[in-house]
């Protein structure tokens, strides 16, 4: 069982995407969290929300995710809730599960939401509170961790997946986030998804990888 934890609805798919569908593709369980969420109370367009709702349906019909967990935090303002509720969900989710692979956002990259919820992940990975966890990893997200330029708190990715074979399907699902893919040099481009992978794949030995820097795993 795999369970991605994504700040953002696209978050699991730059992060993470090929890996996913190869999950499913070896016989994997797998599984979406999203933290956060548009409202109309929150200052957004009932048309917005409407076409968020229909994104995010679709991607996790693409993805054939077992399950999928929507904490509708609001987005941008997730630091404003005390850290013991966000832990308190995720920890509900991991005993709903009982994943054995977690795949979560680094936490320097340079959105508050992502620090705060990779913080708060941090503080559910522990093996005697959760026996099934035997692999956390950390992704990267273009736009966000690549624009942390401030000291030694880098990505430094040290596991690599291939996805030859699964690049077409994350840019495929990519593009049902409409709004938040556009033309390169903007860093949520088709351009630069498969421009990280080929990068990644250079360095694994793959035609295209995703990079992910390990937490914690247990044999």
């Amino acid at each position: 069982k795999v369970l991605v934890i994504a700040p953002h609805p696209d978050d699991e798919t730059l992060g993470c995407g090929g890996t996913l569908f190869r999950h499913k593709a070896e016989g994997d369980e797998i599984y979406w969290v999203i933290v956060t969420a548009i409202s109309v109370d929150t200052g957004w367009s009932d048309k917005a929300v409407k076409i968020r709702d229909a994104e995010i349906k679709a991607s996790a019909k693409k993805y054939g995710f077992a399950d999928v967990f929507n904490f509708r935090f609001p987005t941008t303002k997730i630091d404003t809730y005390p850290l013991s509720d966000l832990v308190e969900k995720i920890n509900g989710i991991i005993r709903k599960v009982s994943p054995e692979i977690i795949y979560m956002p680094f936490i320097h990259d340079v959105h508050t939401d992502h620090q705060i919820i990779a913080s708060a992940v941090q503080s559910t990975i522990k093996w005697f509170v959760h026996p099934s966890i035997k692999k956390v990893l950390m992704y990267e997200t273009l736009s966000e961790t690549e624009f942390n330029y401030i000291g030694d708190k880098v990505f430094r990715p040290n596991v690599f997946v291939n996805i030859s074979e699964f690049l077409n399907d994350k840019i495929d699902t990519m593009k049902i986030y409409a709004s938040e893919l556009k033309e390169h040099p903007f860093p949520r481009s088709e351009k630069s998804i498969k421009a990280l992978a080929t990068l990644r794949g250079g360095q694994s030995g793959y035609q295209s990888a995703e990079a992910f820097e390990l937490v914690m795993e247990r044999h």
